[in-house]
């Protein structure tokens, strides 16, 4: 049986560079890409279809938690292992939620690494930390429903609007957005209204939570 081809996913070109030396020293396992934002894993992903994929959460162009969900759309059988500098337990959750199996923190030995690896490829969750198995498997099944709402609403929106949503979340201006998306301030605005009616909230600070439980921006920035 050939050995498991690993995509790395994160920002720091060095760091990526010590994750591809640690699966090319393991037995079972070989880099097959890498990719320094998220439009760039969507594309390798959807070329390569790699066994597994390292996920950083936060990357410059999008959140790591959307990456899991593009990666999943375009390869299902794919198994994501998010690596990251936050342990938080909402990062966990969300993770969990997207599509993830797998949650390790970029402390770990090398010997976890390829530990996550090993249960991920035997159909296991694979956390490094306090968080519990059960407690895993209850996130990744639970709030279904709740999650099911959530994007049923979020699919009623424009590619667009989506777009705007995100920007707006993020902080930006309605001139930065316009700017950004060269449209005028008013198109902006018009969006910005009937993306909240579609999505039934009614100021900044709800459509940034609803962005936040979709993994559509990164929390961290807002605490």
């Amino acid at each position: 049986m050939g050995k498991k081809r690993v995509l790395i996913v994160d920002d720091h070109p060095l760091f990526r560079e010590g994750v591809k030396s640690l699966v090319e020293r393991s037995a079972n396992y070989q880099a097959v890409g890498e990719a320094g934002c998220g439009a760039e894993a969507l594309a390798l992903a959807q070329e390569l279809k790699p066994d597994l994929v390292t996920m950083d959460v936060s990357l410059p162009d999008m959140s790591g938690i959307e990456v899991v969900r593009g990666i999943l759309d375009l390869a299902p059988e794919t198994r994501i292992l998010m690596l990251s500098m936050y342990p938080k337990f909402d990062y966990v959750a969300e993770a969990f939620k997207a599509g993830a199996k797998g949650y390790v923190v970029k402390e770990t030995t090398t010997a976890r690494l390829i530990q996550g690896f090993d249960a991920l490829c035997r159909g296991e969750f694979f956390v490094d930390g306090q968080v519990s198995q059960d407690l895993v498997a209850k996130l990744a099944q639970g709030a279904a429903r709740d999650q099911a709402l959530q994007d049923e609403k979020y699919g009623l929106l424009t590619p667009r609007e989506q777009q705007v949503l995100r920007l707006v979340a993020e902080g930006s201006s309605t001139r930065q957005i316009a700017a950004a998306i060269e449209l005028s301030p008013k198109t902006v605005e018009n969006h910005r209204t009937n993306l909240m009616k579609k999505l039934d909230v009614h100021s900044k600070m709800e459509l940034v939570k609803y962005a936040a439980r979709l993994g559509l921006i990164d929390v961290e920035s807002w605490r």
